[in-house]
């Protein structure tokens, strides 16, 4: 379902992705997306096709992390990537206050400056993953592919142990 009127998250993503040239079709659910099992009922693709955005503290500067929904992050090498030497996730509340996002709509795209990002390289098993449009009711498709280059992001191996089922 399209909402006719974008909430100001939403619209902050959609112009990022345009200015990048990537005109994606956000859709909006009734329904609130908080987990990755709530993203995977309402779009309708299983766990790992769903994108986690997660924001990082490292050394205090943040880091965006794009895994597959059923994988979970390895810190030790977000540390050895980021060459930092403490790195934690960022609370609700730096989150929303840094980028204007709340969790369960954090995108990989809209920033308020340039981040480093890392995407998890089992996002390349897939053709496309769904990713948060701003908002905890809007999402969007993209391939692993682009979003490597909309995020400008380094493809290498975050997760930790084996996946989830």
């Amino acid at each position: 379902m399209k909402d006719p009127a974008l909430p100001d998250p939403v619209a902050l993503v959609r112009r990022d992705l345009e200015r990048k040239g990537f005109f994606p079709e956000i859709t909006f659910s009734e329904d609130t997306i908080f987990t990755v099992e709530d993203a995977s009922r309402v779009v309708g693709a299983p766990p790992e096709r769903i994108l986690k955005s997660l924001v990082f503290l490292a050394d205090g500067r943040p880091l965006l992390v794009l895994m597959c929904g059923n994988n979970r992050v390895d810190l030790k090498k977000i540390r050895t990537l980021g060459g930092t030497g403490k790195v934690r996730m960022a609370s609700p509340d730096f989150v929303l206050q840094w980028s204007g996002f709340s969790f369960g709509g954090i995108p990989p795209v809209g920033y308020p400056e340039p981040v480093q990002a890392f995407l998890d390289e089992d996002l390349f098993l897939h053709p496309v993953v769904w990713a948060a449009a701003g908002t905890d009711r809007a999402f969007f498709p993209v391939s692993p592919e682009d979003l490597l280059r909309l995020t400008c992001g380094k493809r290498c191996d975050i997760k930790k142990g084996e996946k989830e089922s």
